[in-house]
């Protein structure tokens, strides 16, 4: 049987990013019946909205993807669907000879691929011939994608318009489908990061004391990022980069490894070494079953720090190799920013070990001029790592907070649930306070007091 792709692949090749939402929700057996496959093709029935069941069929050579359904995209999100459905769950699919509707799939596809292979023996495309044919398929899609982009961000910035000549009073009336409506006009438009910035917009009305000035200045930082992405030609590549991750384009950490092994330098010298302290690590598990685990590190050497990011669908494992309270030297390439931040692993060198000497701000003052000098640099950046000396838990009605030694506060995030175990580990005691920093509250990670280092 051919190798069957991983779900990151296939979902890349999804032909917008709500074909891919619907496909992982077809990615269950109860939404197929006579599901099969053999050793060149799979194949299964979906019931849709019509009176017979969708016949959907790939062909694991290529792949190739063929359905019943009436939808234009392709692939469609049926044959999408299917093919996550044999990555994660590959038992489920009977092993047997195909139907008739597939096999003669088949072999139309094979009476095709004969008539099209050139008539002297051998004349194979080269490699190089294949490379172009697959550059030329990719700028096809990236200029199909710029364009998308394009039109959603035309329709957004409309939007923001009017949203403030309406006066921001109005938006507390608003329903939550009018939020959501426009998030999802920007998914269709492939920019998954404004996506999630307008359902930011959405919680801002119902937040308390403040809210006009909350929900004010989340709508600048879009408009900014709307103006920049329409100058992007003039501006450094750097801040292209900047702008191109919030809008919603990704790069992967294998795409930054091959950069560096394909520099003409000596192996390694790309990366930047040192020895990195792991400061504190979170798990989140968005939506679609996809977990993202990010690691704060700290280079005790060049005294900035970095962001390592894993991914993972379904129950597939997250990368575990690092855990807070270690160290390691290692080398560590960051993607491109104006204000480098994430970062990979491209080499390590020795085994972990422990660190005592902690780096981190004297007071709060310190903290957060630290976060305006690299919103200065990258407006977008969603959270900030703060390590906090001397700082005390305390409860100030409802909410939690910490205060340094010169009496300055900053809220705990809502979220954090370990507001009383924070306090017990200090005992009413100054330690030091590992986080991350959203521009209105710290969300801890860790913590270390005089008895050692705990995870919170």
């Amino acid at each position: 049987m051919p190798h069957v792709l991983t779900p990151e692949q296939i979902l890349a090749l999804a032909p917008d990013a709500s074909s891919a939402n619907a496909a992982k929700g077809l990615a269950t057996a109860r939404k197929w019946a006579a599901l099969g496959r053999s050793d060149r093709a799979a194949w299964g029935e979906c019931q849709g909205s019509g009176k017979d069941p969708y016949r959907t069929q790939i062909d694991l050579n290529e792949p190739a993807f063929r359905c019943s359904c009436p939808s234009r995209k392709f692939p469609c999100k049926h044959g999408l669907g299917l093919f996550l459905l044999l990555a994660h769950t590959p038992a489920v699919f009977e092993q047997t000879a195909p139907p008739a509707w597939v096999a003669e799939w088949l072999s139309r596809r094979d009476q095709s691929a004969r008539q099209r292979s050139p008539a002297t023996p051998g004349a194979e495309p080269s490699e190089t011939e294949r490379q172009l044919k697959r550059a030329s398929a990719a700028s096809r899609s990236a200029a199909a994608r710029e364009a998308k982009v394009a039109a959603g961000v035309a329709e957004l910035g409309q939007w923001l318009r009017d949203l403030v000549r309406q006066g921001l009073s109005e938006t507390q009336s608003r329903p939550p489908s009018f939020w959501a409506a426009m998030a999802a006009r920007m998914v269709d438009a492939q920019a998954p990061g404004l996506a999630r910035m307008v359902r930011e917009l959405a919680g801002a009305p119902a937040s308390g004391d403040g809210w006009q000035t909350r929900l004010l200045e989340r709508v600048a930082r879009i408009h900014l990022l709307l103006e920049a992405y329409g100058r992007m030609a003039t501006l450094p590549e750097p801040v292209q980069a900047d702008i191109r991750t919030a809008i919603g384009w990704t790069q992967s950490a294998a795409a930054l490894r091959d950069a560096a092994e394909a520099t003409d330098e000596a192996p390694g010298s790309a990366g930047l070494r040192d020895r990195w302290l792991v400061l504190g690590q979170r798990v989140e598990e968005e939506e679609d079953h996809l977990r993202t685990q990010r690691t704060w590190l700290w280079g005790s050497g060049c005294a900035r720090p970095a962001l390592l990011l894993s991914f993972a669908m379904f129950n597939r494992p997250l990368d575990r190799s690092l855990a807070p309270g270690m160290a390691i030297d290692a080398e560590l390439g960051f993607f491109p920013s104006n204000y480098p931040l994430r970062a990979v692993v491209q080499q390590r060198h020795g085994p972990p070990e422990a660190f005592e000497q902690l780096p981190g701000f004297p007071d709060l003052i310190a903290a957060t001029g630290a976060y305006a000098a690299a919103l200065a640099q990258m407006p977008w950046t969603e959270r900030f790592p703060m390590m906090l000396h001397q700082v005390v838990p305390a409860r100030d009605g409802e909410r939690w907070l910490v205060r340094d030694r010169a009496g300055h506060v900053v809220p705990l995030a809502a979220s954090f649930a370990y507001g009383w175990r924070l306090l017990a580990l200090s005992g009413g005691r100054p330690l030091t306070l590992f986080g991350e920093w959203n521009g209105l509250s710290l969300l801890p990670l860790s913590a270390w007091n005089e008895e050692g280092f705990e995870i919170l």
